[in-house]
């Protein structure tokens, strides 16, 4: 293990070289993961030409791989406390090469949907391994903070470098190519892992439960299922069907945890303070943030006209300050505390969320860059504290387990998100487009289909009701994104007003 060196108070904190190579090493997934899922809504249209798949097979094609993800986080980090990350981490890079490959040169919708669900195991054991890695590589505290705002850095920076990389390749190369990118990454870090990463683990792990990992699973892969659904169709008996089996399956994991002596999640996690009032933030920072993203990319191309490309531009500063604000993030917690600069992120983040609800029909390109810039800054500062808080309120022996919990919250606040928002905005479009022509009443997306088989004055007038309709529907999104990042604001400034070292 490396030794950390000495530091001076309120200096940037010194690593090694090889401590520098390591942290490489960690954001490479984390990077390439955000990036695959950015690129992947470039490509459909490409693939769908190629393959032919049904309207069931393309959203099975969009969907599983997060699916499997959100199922397998649990069971993959707990998994990683007791083989290893590090070696978790080599075999999860090998089989993510393996599937990109196979992804890559998919010949059939079948082929390509295994080939994404192979794509979500293997990113399921990548997301908990770097970040619980992080606990053994750095362990001085403020090298924690500021490896942790790097490494968070690899998220926005996939997320905006995803439609320009996306862009590129689909211009000069098959669609295939969005996928098999990933392959010489995923080897790298599979060669470098053993050389620059210290191995770590639960010295005394226990057996693994099968029941509990199938449990999990199952309780995880409906319930996302059921939401996703929901949001993308509309309530139906089927995705209900499948929340409440999610749940009820959660119930019996939860009792079932409770009385074995190795459990498979340790709920004593739960009850550190820290932990679950940082997992509670960023649960709700993502609800709020993926539910106003998958608005806000709509309303950019299709009410105010940009192109996608021109769409991910005027989003792009939100990312850049995301990062700048995640380093910055590591010397104000140490002048002001840790829950200080949490509720201070959030402040930016609900200031940013009640700008948005100012966007307007006919021009909002500039409210949504400042809106989504406040925003950026505010999770910046608010992430890299609680992703650190997760880690050192955990016991190093569950880094594996706490970072796969925390991975989990991300992933069931940007389903819920998406679900609940997002199906709200579309009540509030279809109940103010309710006399609109058949197909027009649904999305928006279809409404400028339809005005664009009638005639030049009608066509304008229902373009102008549904472009209405939809903004309408963003702004109470984002005043409602507010009003629950204040609650969340309050309830954590509570939780944490004891002072607490960060």
């Amino acid at each position: 293990m490396t030794t950390t060196l000495p530091q001076d108070a309120g200096r940037r904190p010194r690593f090694t070289v090889k401590q520098w190579w390591a942290l490489a090493v960690l954001v490479l997934p984390v990077l390439l993961i955000s990036i695959d899922m950015t690129v992947l809504g470039f490509a459909v249209p490409f693939l769908s030409e190629d393959l032919e798949p049904t309207s069931s097979q393309l959203l099975w094609i969009v969907d599983v791989y997060g699916f499997t993800l959100a199922g397998l986080l649990v069971t993959m980090g707990t998994i990683g406390d007791r083989v290893g990350r590090r070696k978790l981490l080599v075999i999860g890079s090998a089989a993510f090469a393996a599937a990109s490959v196979v992804a890559a040169y998919a010949t059939s919708a079948e082929m390509l949907i295994a080939a994404r669900a192979f794509l979500g195991l293997a990113g399921a054991t990548l997301m908990p391994t770097t970040l619980a890695l992080m606990r053994n590589l750095f362990t001085d505290g403020r090298q924690r903070k500021f490896a942790i705002a790097i490494w968070a850095s690899g998220f926005s920076a996939g997320s905006a470098a995803g439609p320009i990389v996306g862009g590129w390749l689909l211009e000069h190369f098959w669609w295939g190519s969005v996928f098999l990118m990933a392959a010489p990454v995923s080897i790298a870090v599979m060669i470098a892992a053993p050389l620059l990463l210290p191995e770590s683990k639960d010295p005394k792990p226990g057996p693994l439960d099968l029941l509990s990992v199938t449990m999990s699973f199952l309780a995880m892969f409906p319930f996302v299922y059921g939401v996703k659904t929901i949001a993308e169709k509309g309530a139906s008996w089927t995705a209900a069907a499948a929340i409440g089996f999610g749940i009820a399956m959660a119930v019996l994991f939860v009792r079932r945890q409770r009385h074995l002596e190795h459990p498979l999640l340790d709920l004593n996690l739960f009850g550190i303070r820290r932990f679950s009032a940082s997992l509670a933030t960023n649960f709700t920072i993502v609800f709020a943030m993926i539910s106003s993203l998958f608005l806000l990319t709509q309303y950019l191309q299709l009410v105010l006209g940009y192109s996608p490309m021109q769409a991910g531009l005027l989003l792009l500063p939100e990312m850049a300050v995301s990062v700048v604000a995640g380093l910055v993030a590591v010397r104000l917690s140490e002048r002001i505390g840790m829950a200080r600069t949490i509720v201070g992120g959030l402040v930016f983040v609900i200031t940013g969320f009640a700008a948005m609800a100012l966007v307007g029909v006919d021009e909002g390109a500039l409210v949504v860059v400042g809106a989504s810039v406040l925003i950026g800054t505010g999770a910046g500062l608010a992430q890299t504290v609680t992703n650190d808080a997760i880690l050192a309120a955990a016991p190093a022996d569950r880094a594996g387990s706490a970072s796969a919990i925390s991975e989990t919250a991300y992933e069931l606040g940007g389903a819920m998100g998406v679900a609940l928002l997002g199906s709200l905005a579309t009540g509030i479009y279809r109940s103010e487009l309710g006399d609109a022509p058949s197909g027009a009443s649904e999305t928006l997306g279809e409404a400028v289909h339809v005005a664009a088989t009638l005639p030049a004055e009608a066509g304008d007038a229902l373009l102008t009701a549904a472009r209405t309709a939809f903004t309408h529907g963003l702004q109470t999104v984002a005043l409602i994104a507010a009003g629950l990042i204040l609650v969340s604001t309050i309830a954590v400034g509570r939780a944490l007003r004891e002072k607490a070292k960060a």
